[in-house]
């Protein structure tokens, strides 16, 4: 009997996070680690691939926990439950710190002499879109379309949220028509398309490359999850796919610093090759046990898988502050007093993230589901029950969702 709770993906959420964040202080850890810094390069200069893991992950979740529920026929009032339930899952955070952007700009238009270089995108239209989570689909490029850098990739998911009702439906079919060694191969199809216009266009970041990259990497994510839900493994099984975790593990790793050496002709950013590994990791440590997984179920890791959406959306904000301290009163990073202010930022990430995830993304989650989970006393004589599920026993993995004490969070950054 499977589990409800998969902690080693939490695990691997913090996991993802701190890579985002790491690539984004790269320039501070220049300064203060040249040597950490250019030991861990090849990794830290992909941390980017961090983004990618997450809207696998979020496809994964979500189908997991909503294939049967969602899959048998299309319901509208269904769709809109869903719909509030992540918006509740992902809105306070989100309003919180895009309201902290917009104060911080305000701030350095009235105190010191460094102003917000570029004030273009903050307009009245521009925080409507914003509001509306919409703001990313109306640009070709992610960077600048967000007042909270790391927003961009929620507007993304936001996209394939809408499109989840529909998605659902597809991939119950398949499950239910197809076996899971088919489906696996599918969701490794599926992650594809980003990779292969990376090798044809030699960059990662093209005209509107943010579109394939949520929709695809999503849909593979769904479909990992479906057929972990087909697989029966042996305890001889898993114990082999946690060890092939870690040997997933080591490749990305070293393809990293393969690639950073040996980048292929006419490839820029030969470190996205390594996305096509994200589909059997996430699978392998979905059934896998051992000391890989087992590492990441440790409390701690499930906690920070836990506040790693307001990790995620938090960091921009602190390193941007630094970025302007620094220029208004010409600090610096180097020598000893740099590493304690480097790690005194990560301490302020981390600790920020903390109160959002208690004093605001909690609480407010809450709220927002008490306001559609009433019922109606009659509600149960006009309501005929629902179809068994038929494919396998498919318990929750996001109590956010669903309510229920074990579970894996369903955001992704």
């Amino acid at each position: 009997m499977r589990s409800g709770e998969i902690r080693a993906l939490t695990g691997l959420r913090i996991t993802a996070a701190v890579w985002v964040v790491l690539f984004h202080f790269r320039p501070l850890l220049q300064d203060a680690m040249p040597r950490f810094r250019d030991a861990l390069s090849p990794v830290l200069n992909c941390g980017a691939q961090g983004v990618d893991l997450f809207f696998i992950l979020s496809g994964f979740v979500l189908t997991w926990n909503y294939l049967d529920r969602m899959g048998w026929s299309w319901s509208t009032r269904s769709t809109l439950h869903f719909l509030w339930l992540r918006l509740a899952r992902v809105w306070p955070v989100y309003l919180v710190t895009l309201h902290l952007a917009a104060l911080w700009v305000i701030f350095t238009l009235h105190v010191g002499h460094v102003p917000w270089q570029d004030l273009s995108g903050f307009s009245a239209v521009s925080y409507v879109r914003q509001v509306l989570l919409v703001q990313l689909w109306f640009q070709p490029f992610f960077d600048g379309s967000s007042w909270d850098g790391p927003a961009w990739s929620i507007s993304a998911e936001w996209l394939a949220y809408l499109l989840f009702g529909v998605l659902v439906l597809v991939i119950f079919r398949a499950a239910h028509a197809t076996r899971a060694r088919s489906l696996m191969w599918l969701a490794v199809a599926a992650s594809l398309p980003p990779v292969v216009m990376l090798l044809v266009s030699g960059q990662f970041y093209t005209p509107w490359s943010w579109l394939p990259r949520i929709v695809m990497q999503f849909t593979a994510g769904a479909l990992v999850a479906a057929a972990v839900t087909r697989l029966r493994p042996s305890d001889r099984g898993r114990r082999v796919a946690g060890y092939v975790s870690v040997l997933l593990i080591a490749a990305i790793v070293g393809l990293l610093y393969l690639f950073d050496g040996h980048p292929l002709h006419g490839v820029q950013d030969t470190g996205g090759l390594v996305d096509v590994l994200f589909v059997p990791l996430v699978m392998t440590l979905a059934i896998g046990v051992g000391s890989f997984p087992a590492l990441l179920s440790t409390r701690l890791m499930v906690f920070g898988g836990q506040i790693s959406f307001c990790v995620y959306m938090v960091h921009e904000l602190v390193h941007t502050a630094w970025i302007w301290a620094a220029e208004q009163f010409q600090l610096t990073l180097h020598g000893n007093g740099g590493k304690l202010i480097v790690a005194g930022l990560l301490a302020i990430t981390i600790g920020t993230a903390i109160v959002l995830f208690h004093f605001v993304e909690e609480p407010a989650r809450h709220w927002m589901r008490r306001m559609v989970d009433f019922r109606d006393p009659n509600a149960d004589a006009r309501t005929d029950p629902a179809p068994p599920p038929i494919i396998g026993k498919l318990q929750s993995i996001d109590g956010a969702l669903d309510g229920r004490p074990k579970s894996i969070s369903a955001r992704a950054g």
